[in-house]
């Protein structure tokens, strides 16, 4: 039987973590580079599709679809579950992450609003070179909240 090492599993929740970090942050070389050449990611058009829908596949064509995370003056990926299991051939796992997206809009002037996406993450991983990458990400939303923000920075 396989397993994943602790150092595998730290590698692993530093990666899912790093994710969240440079969405939030914009940082999309850092946010592409945490994927595969070959990746694939595989999203939903919410708030129409919550299943995933769309297919995307290379480091070109998911950091164009990162670049839709502009519209919103801020969001914040919170990682509130994740679980890891070893792949089906060496260098590789699978994973199972939680994540409540929140994203800030203002529907209207002076008024934001808050779009918490409650999602799941169904991942696999690759090590290459040392580093674990994500070979392949599909994000289903479970539901979307709506909610009034009284304040916020910029």
């Amino acid at each position: 039987m396989r397993v994943l090492d602790h150092r595998d599993r730290i590698a692993l929740a530093d990666l899912v973590a790093r994710y969240a970090l440079y969405a939030d942050h914009l940082r999309y070389t850092g946010l592409v580079g945490l994927f595969a050449d070959d990746a694939v990611l595989v999203l939903p058009d919410p708030p129409e599709q919550l299943e995933p829908v769309r297919t995307l596949t290379g480091r070109d064509e998911i950091g164009k679809a990162f670049r839709s995370l502009e519209r919103f003056p801020r969001t914040s990926h919170e990682i509130v579950g994740q679980v890891f299991d070893p792949g089906r051939e060496n260098a590789t796992a699978t994973g199972q992450i939680a994540c409540v997206a929140h994203h800030l809009n203002e529907e209207e002037p002076g008024k934001p609003t808050d779009f918490a996406w409650h999602l799941r993450y169904s991942d696999a991983y690759r090590r290459e070179g040392g580093f674990w990458h994500i070979e392949r990400r599909t994000v289903q939303i479970d539901f979307i909240e709506k909610k009034q923000v009284w304040a916020w920075r910029d």
